[in-house]
């Protein structure tokens, strides 16, 4: 109660962080006269100024003001946009690191050319990521004509850029890009063999849209590059042909786990099927030389069981692509794992690809805690303010609206059945069709949007068919004769091209859109339509001049009379039925948009996305949720409970329950599931944080390798390493030569240093010690070494040193990766034993990345204790250097040894030169770059090609 008293008197600690910028945003309107006085020329060249201040030792902050002063007026003369005083608020918490919590259709788009122009200044980059390709597009397009005008860069990662487009996007001052591309690129980064083959620069600010969907949603599944393993696909094809004979008693599913197992009559009639199928030849279904079998049933339970068609997946074009479960947005390239994507392709009879073997992975929460400045903007992100605090230490700031909300938000109303609930959304769409009132139906899945349209066409609704020509014009001929026409456009996974065109539409007086959870996102529903969009669709092909000019004004002026009907469209419900001469009672619903939600989703904040689609800049709006006991959430939260509760107190078919307890009880729900999900993310992250601590050192380290002009003193290092290493093992410290085990030493020699030593004649010798012993061997190879650089040229060597260090260290780091997996599936089981899994895994995982570096130095000392180099003709189909394999050394980098013959990587003995060094008439063909085969160590046209 106090607490409450203390808030209303001196306002929350939200309230009081944002009067707190009212400062600065006062001294920025103080200089917009003098700014808007400044031509285009002097306008652009305060860019420079500051530029100049920070390298004189001015700190951003300082430049605050004038820079956002500049941004602000660049807007108004490039895009005829002004940011209103709360936008210029939002830009200052972005600045500083936090999230921005705007409502839809406040400009967020806009917002973020403020901190993105001050700290680009910096010149060290700044990345804006979004959610999808189309809004990287947009946005940079769009905000890119401001920073083009201020003289600063842009540009845009996208999928299907080759590795030049990559580095000149990432060169600019400003990188737009989606967040799968980011990390990618990342990871990409770090299989390169050379720096300059790297794209990005760094990690200085990024500025994540709707962070609520990239840094909470897609946090739960981690990015993963991999490479194909064998073909099993046959294997996948049998197995899924022997599972639809099991019957329901052979397993169990757990909806709120997402698990499914087999039970002890399930494990007899599989063994069953398997052995009718000559699957299972030997022994039982649990041996051991059966794990992979087992491994390959699991997974097509899985698919079979938890994962439903056109919910979590669709087919399309011969192949199975994911849909994400928050976005409801398809996810091209990015296939499920362990199996269970080969699972399902055999399920739903497409192509099964190989299954891959991760080469390099990361998750979006280490990726994003890269960056030395991170910030966020959503309409969306205090429900889950908690995470963003523990996770990335980013604090959300709620920035108010321009205009009040002026949205109604109607209490649920509950049904028995889903068909019930169907009919009477399809009763309350038909009241809004008549009264021409736009309506945006959110589904939770493609599948559900697809059932609902169903119900629509056979209750008198025709779908609009968005492959035609002109596919609305029936619908603004409707609203401009003010009839209704009963149509509706589907927007999901599978419409996904026509997203922003019918998002952009859905505001035209009667239109009624469907639509997943993607709803759209970063497209503004603009009431009556969105001229920009009319303008680009119905004047293509036209030719600037009066006949063009006079289209877009006839839109405009047609969009603003669509604009009055759906502001008017405004309905009057009767409460209650008059008694006598007691009137009636009656409350008026609001015009504009009108948001139907199907069914509650398991988190809060995606209802508040789709709630947020109406009501934008102060439009009025009005928004009511259909539930019914057979929705995912109310099934899986206990509805049997409350269906015999709604029978015992007589609530009759299509009758429905509606009271703010019920919205509290729903609610109450979606935060146990949110908490619950956010337990996993947190459990997820604690072991990936282990991972991640050993990437960045293997990150870290190669890129020094590969920065390095040569790493032979680190070669050397590990070449003296593995020589304390070997004799330590077979040397036992403080024991007689007589307890030595010289001739396993001996066998080690040969093995990591290709040696041939007389081990145990040196053991015999009086008096000698391990430290002697050891010295003799470190020797020996060092001058083998030697020898070795002085036959295959030292510049050939400190290449090869490089390649081979970080070939092997990349094939190390993939089997670590495999290791580590398989260990995570397992600790778990130690918590029976009453240990930690979580310190066994950082144990464990501490031990085999000690195993690792050991392993790397014994790898890469016994390759290179054994390369040569042959000196062939190029070939003549112009392959470059070590072709043939996928173990084979990439090529040198440009200019490394232009024009020189093939080089390749041998693991026997010297190989015997064809040309004679004596003999020039043996030598052929030599490139001028070539070294000398006379063997003067010079370059080809400096020595006997001078003559040439």
């Amino acid at each position: 109660m106090l607490g409450a008293l203390a808030k209303k008197l001196f306002g929350s600690s939200n309230d009081r962080r944002v009067k707190g910028y009212q400062p600065r945003v006062n001294a920025i309107n103080a200089l917009e006269a003098e700014v808007s006085q400044l031509s285009d020329e002097a306008l652009r060249a305060r860019t420079e100024t500051f530029k100049q201040q920070l390298a004189n030792g001015a700190k951003l902050d300082d430049l605050l003001v004038p820079a956002f002063a500049t941004v602000r007026e660049a807007a108004k003369r490039v895009l005829g946009q002004r940011h209103f005083d709360v936008q210029l608020i939002g830009g200052m918490v972005l600045h500083e690191g936090a999230i921005a919590e705007m409502k839809t259709g406040e400009g967020k788009t806009l917002v973020a050319t403020l901190p993105v122009y001050l700290n680009a200044l910096a010149g060290k980059g700044v990345h804006v990521v979004t959610v999808n390709d189309y809004l990287a597009r947009r946005d940079a397009e769009w905000m890119g004509k401001i920073y083009n005008f201020l003289g600063l860069s842009f540009g845009i990662i996208v999928h299907g850029l080759d590795d030049e487009e990559r580095q000149r996007a990432y060169a600019s001052d400003i990188t737009y890009g989606t967040n799968n591309e980011f990390g990618f690129d990342y990871l990409r980064d770090n299989m390169k063999y050379e720096v300059a083959q790297m794209s990005q620069r760094g990690h200085h600010f990024a500025i994540v849209d709707e962070v609520d969907s990239i840094l909470i949603d897609e946090a739960r599944t981690p990015l993963i590059i991999s490479g194909p393993l064998d073909d099993k696909s046959d294997l996948y094809v049998a197995i899924d042909k022997v599972l639809p004979g099991l019957v329901k008693g052979d397993y169990e599913v757990d909806e709120k786990q997402r698990t499914v197992a087999l039970t002890e009559a399930g494990n007899e009639h599989i063994e069953q099927l398997l052995r009718e199928a000559g699957l299972l030849k030997d022994g039982d279904l649990y041996d051991s030389v059966n794990v992979t079998l087992v491994h390959h049933v699991n997974q097509a339970l899985r698919a079979h069981a938890l994962f439903t068609r056109d919910k979590d997946y669709i087919v399309r074009n011969d192949e199975v692509v994911i849909i994400d479960e928050f976005t409801g947005r398809m996810m091209p390239g990015r296939r499920y794992s362990e199996g269970l994507h080969q699972a399902l392709e055999a399920k739903e009879g497409v192509t099964v690809q190989p299954e891959n073997a991760t080469l390099a992975s990361i998750t979006f929460q280490n990726y994003f805690r890269l960056y030395k400045k991170l910030a966020g903007m959503t309409g969306t992100a205090g429900t889950e303010a908690d995470e963003f605090e523990q996770i990335y230490k980013l604090e959300v700031v709620e920035i108010p609206t321009n205009v009040p909300v002026a949205r109604i938000d109607d209490d649920d109303e509950v049904y028995r059945s889903f068909p019930e609930k169907v009919k009477s959304i399809i009763k309350e769409l038909e009241r809004a069709s008549e009264r021409l009132q736009p309506v945006l139906v959110g589904t939770a899945s493609i599948e559900k949007s697809e059932q609902i349209a169903e119900m629509l066409v056979a209750a008198g609704f025709k779908q609009i068919d968005f492959s035609q020509p002109n596919a609305l014009d029936s619908l603004y001929s409707a609203a401009r004769t003010g009839k209704s026409t009963k149509q509706f456009a589907v927007l999901n996974a599978r419409f996904h091209e026509q997203e922003a065109f019918i998002v952009a539409e859905a505001g035209v007086p009667g239109a009624i859109t469907i639509a997943t959870n993607m709803a759209g996102r970063g497209t503004d529903i603009k009431l009556g339509g969105n001229v920009e969009m009319r303008v680009s669709i119905e004047t293509a092909g036209m030719e600037e001049g009066p006949e063009k000019q006079a289209k877009i004004v006839e839109i405009e002026a047609e969009v603003a009379r669509f604009k009055e009907i759906v502001l008017n469209a405004s309905e009057t419900i009767e409460l209650e039925p008059a008694k006598g001469s007691r009137p009636a009672k009656t409350m008026t619903r609001p015009g504009g948009l009108y948001i139907i939600g199907t069914e509650r989703h398991e988190s809060r904040r995606i209802d508040n996305q789709l709630r947020g689609r109406g009501g934008r800049q102060g439009d009025p709006g009005r928004s009511k949720f259909f539930l019914s006991l057979q929705d995912d959430l109310m099934r899986i939260f206990g509805s049997d409970r409350m269906d015999g509760m709604l029978q015992k107190l007589g609530l009759q078919e299509d009758e429905a329950i509606v009271h703010p307890w019920i919205n509290k009880a729903v609610e109450k729900a979606q935060g146990k599931v949110e908490a619950r999900n956010f337990d996993i993310r947190k459990n997820i992250l604690k072991y990936d944080d282990v991972m991640n601590d050993q990437r960045k050192v293997v990150f870290e380290q190669r890129r020094d390798f590969m920065r390095a002009a040569s790493v032979r003193e680190t070669i050397d290092d590990m070449r003296h390493g593995v020589v304390e290493d070997t004799v330590s093992r077979r040397i036992p410290e403080d024991a007689y030569p007589e307890q030595w085990d010289a001739a396993g030493l001996r066998e080690d020699v040969a093995t990591y240093l290709n040696l041939e030593l007389p081990i145990e004649d040196w053991a015999k010798e009086e008096g000698i010690a391990d430290a002697e012993l050891r010295e003799r061997i470190r020797k020996i190879a060092d001058d083998d070494y030697t020898a070795r650089i002085e036959r295959n040229t030292d510049e050939v060597m400190t290449y090869i040193e490089k390649q081979v260090l970080l070939q092997t260290l990349d094939h190390l780091w993939r089997e670590h990766l495999v290791t580590l997996d398989h260990l995570r599936q397992v600790i778990g089981w130690r918590g029976y034993a009453q240990r930690d899994p979580l310190n066994e895994y950082k144990q464990e995982a501490f031990e085999l990345f000690d195993s690792l570096i050991g392993r790397l130095r014994e790898q890469v000392t016994g390759n290179l204790m054994r390369v040569e180099v042959r000196f062939d003709q190029p070939p003549e189909d112009g392959q470059g250097f070590g072709q043939g394999g996928s173990d084979a050394l990439p090529p040198p980098p440009a200019g490394f040894f232009a024009g020189q013959p093939q080089f390749a990587a041998t693991d026997g003995d010297l190989a015997v030169a064809e040309r004679n060094p004596a003999d020039p008439a043996s030598w052929g063909k030599v490139g001028r770059n070539e070294l000398c085969p006379c063997g003067s160590g010079k370059k080809f046209k400096h020595c006997h090609g001078q003559f040439v």
